[in-house]
């Protein structure tokens, strides 16, 4: 069944271990769950330790994502965005998608396309040495291994019957433009990779390619300096390299979160209201769920989103659903969320131990009544 809005949650795919190289971070052999699993909180009134209601599961099992797709697509999450990672010349973290959500039976319910996850890994996802940020891989890639991307993403993952797409085009995000530019080496060799990016789309028989771009603060839109024969700033950069569209990862990229989650839902109106005036091509809404990175650190770090309840979650899509109404500029009917399963930065729609089911129930209220 078909509903009028696209809600799309991101989906962070380290809760398997059936990627060997995750062992380096998290050598109990399931995931990220690891570092869940032993956190014990540093606030009491973090409500620490939640625990999934479906268990410390292996997102990357078909039988397990078919599960969790009935979950979404009943409660009005019909889109998955995928993190997706390339380092060292070859994916990492590639088997929730490639095993787990692509050889679900029931795929056809929620959609998926991919958010290339492009910045640098750090020793900031194993425990031990989160506070040193040690980088372990460049995201930057080469002109080659960009070339291969392309064809693997048009292959395998375009030509799926659920990848989502806005007017016949495949959705493809980007994490990182600064990396990307550095990588190709500038701006000039930049577009004629993403142009690249699009004639192969086209060729492949699509109509075109919709690239979209997760942003940053305001003040990075102002920001320079990553190719010295480009005169312009980022806003400038992503008009000139021909991006269809932007929308958010986390509320932590541009709002302070260390406050009550309803300051924090008018600065993102605020937000959105500058990423119109800034870019000529359309923003999607974006709701984030919450913050707090503590599960990764070894003690109270950073900031954490307060009163982040299912009913204050609701409000949050709400206004982004007015959003959406009141844009007829808008390609398609998106809401952007983080995320589905975010446990370690605290900003997840999987069902816990705290709230239940609440936060999906937030979102079946509002977008599937």
């Amino acid at each position: 069944m078909s509903q009028k809005y696209d809600v799309a949650a991101f989906i962070w795919p380290s809760y398997t271990g059936d990627e060997p190289r995750s062992r380096i971070f998290w050598p109990e052999g399931y995931g990220e769950w690891q570092t869940v699993k032993a956190f014990k909180g540093y606030i009491p009134e973090e409500k620490w330790p939640r625990k999934p209601l479906w268990g410390y599961v292996n997102e990357a099992d078909p039988y397990v994502m078919e599960m969790e797709i009935e979950a979404a697509a009943s409660h009005g999450v019909n889109v998955f965005i995928y993190d997706w990672y390339w380092f060292d010349g070859r994916p990492f973290l590639e088997q929730c998608l490639d095993n787990g959500y692509l050889k679900a039976r029931n795929n056809d319910k929620v959609k998926f396309y991919i958010m290339w996850a492009n910045h640098t890994a750090t020793s900031l996802w194993d425990k031990r040495t989160a506070e040193l940020g040690v980088p372990i891989w460049d995201g930057a890639v080469d002109r080659k291994n960009f070339d291969i991307i392309v064809r693997k993403t048009i292959d395998m993952y375009f030509s799926h019957p659920s990848y989502y797409k806005i007017d016949g085009k495949p959705v493809y995000m980007i994490y990182d433009l600064a990396n990307l530019i550095r990588g190709l080496g500038g701006m000039e060799e930049t577009k004629k990779a993403l142009d690249y990016f699009r004639e192969e789309t086209v060729k492949a028989g699509y109509p075109g390619l919709e690239l979209q771009l997760t942003l940053r603060s305001e003040g990075t839109m102002n920001e320079t300096g990553f190719d010295a024969a480009f005169e312009g700033n980022l806003v400038d950069a992503v008009h000139t390299l021909g991006f269809d569209s932007v929308t958010h990862y986390q509320f932590a990229h541009f709002a302070n979160l260390d406050r009550d989650y309803l300051e924090i839902l008018e600065e993102a109106k605020q937000e959105w209201a500058k990423m119109e005036k800034m870019f000529n091509i359309p923003y999607y809404p974006h709701i984030s769920l919450g913050w707090d990175t503590s599960p990764r650190y070894n003690k109270l770090t950073g900031a954490v989103v307060r009163n982040n309840t299912p009913e204050n979650i609701k409000k949050g899509m709400e206004m982004a659903k007015a959003y959406i109404d009141s844009h007829k500029n808008l390609k398609a009917p998106l809401v952007t969320v983080n995320s589905w399963n975010e446990w370690t930065e605290t900003s997840y729609l999987e069902p816990d131990d705290l709230y239940g089911y609440g936060y999906l129930e937030a979102i079946r209220d509002t977008f599937k009544r």
